[in-house]
């Protein structure tokens, strides 16, 4: 059951207007992850991801991304459209958070723009903000993306959404 999309006001975008399949496109948006006094990326030549229901997920060039604090993790997983996935943690000083990013190094052609970038979950962080304002993490231990006040939902991940 497709629920009804919230009305959209002035300035945002509807998730429910985002296209299936996914799409990647260039973003020019300032993409800060924050945690224990560290800024762990600081970019604005990021690659969101668009999908209907979902809020963006925000891949990070390496380049801006700090080095000494990725750790590549075990597993691996499978997207249709993007490809197969690469799992990272990130380790700054005696923390370690498990698993909170992924990557495509070899992406399929249509997300050829994500090679050699890294996206990351928000909840763990102390801080992620685009364009400076903090984001809520996509409901639900799946999704990646960041919510910001720029998009209308609902938001897959909540509760009864798992057929949307």
């Amino acid at each position: 059951m497709r629920p009804r999309p919230d009305p959209a006001g002035p300035g945002q975008e509807s998730v429910w207007s985002f296209p299936r399949p996914a799409i990647a496109q260039p973003c020019a948006a300032h993409v800060v992850i924050e945690h224990r006094g560290v800024v762990i990326a600081d970019s604005r030549a990021s690659v969101r991801t668009l999908e209907t229901s979902h809020p963006p997920s925000y891949y990070i060039p390496r380049a801006d991304i700090i080095p000494a604090v990725l750790r590549r993790a075990y597993g691996s997983s499978f997207c249709e459209w993007k490809g197969a996935a690469t799992y990272w943690d990130v380790v700054v000083g005696d923390s370690v958070l498990p698993r909170v990013g992924w990557s495509y190094a070899n992406p399929t052609p249509g997300f050829a723009s994500l090679r050699d970038h890294i996206a990351f979950y928000a909840g763990p962080f102390d801080r992620c903000s685009v364009d400076g304002e903090t984001v809520v993490p996509q409901p639900g231990d799946f999704y990646g993306g960041w919510i910001t006040s720029a998009f209308a939902g609902p938001f897959k991940g909540v509760p009864g959404s798992h057929g949307w």
